[in-house]
């Protein structure tokens, strides 16, 4: 019988997206992760399998209802479309549906966001 995890997965979901937030995703490397999350390489693979597949856990929960008001899913969305949608389908789509609920004002609340970002 398998252990049962002896973490929360909301809790670890919630750290990664600081750390992917924070570093990008390509800067983001796993010790990044596990030092963000506390947990070990085997308890983070076997929970998530990837890098890549965090990320695309992270970015699902970070677009739920109101991301468009919160800096740190803003960053998400913007790192994912800059560093993985033009070759991760999957990424993409979660992207393109996050853009459509924004309307016509994706390109004001991306701008703004970016622009906030170099200050």
């Amino acid at each position: 019988m398998a252990r049962p995890r002896a973490f929360n997965e909301d809790t670890v979901i919630a750290q990664a997206a600081e750390a992917f937030a924070r570093l990008g995703y390509e800067a983001c490397s796993i010790d990044d992760l596990l030092l963000a999350t506390g947990l070990q390489r085997g308890s983070l693979y076997k929970a998530f399998g990837s890098k890549r597949n965090i990320f695309e856990q992270v970015l699902t929960a970070a677009l739920g209802a109101g991301f468009e008001s919160r800096g740190q899913d803003l960053d998400l969305l913007i790192t994912a479309l800059k560093e993985l949608a033009s070759e991760d389908q999957p990424i993409a789509a979660v992207c393109r549906e996050a853009i459509a609920t924004l309307g016509e004002s994706a390109a004001t609340v991306l701008g703004t966001r970016l622009l906030d970002n170099l200050e």
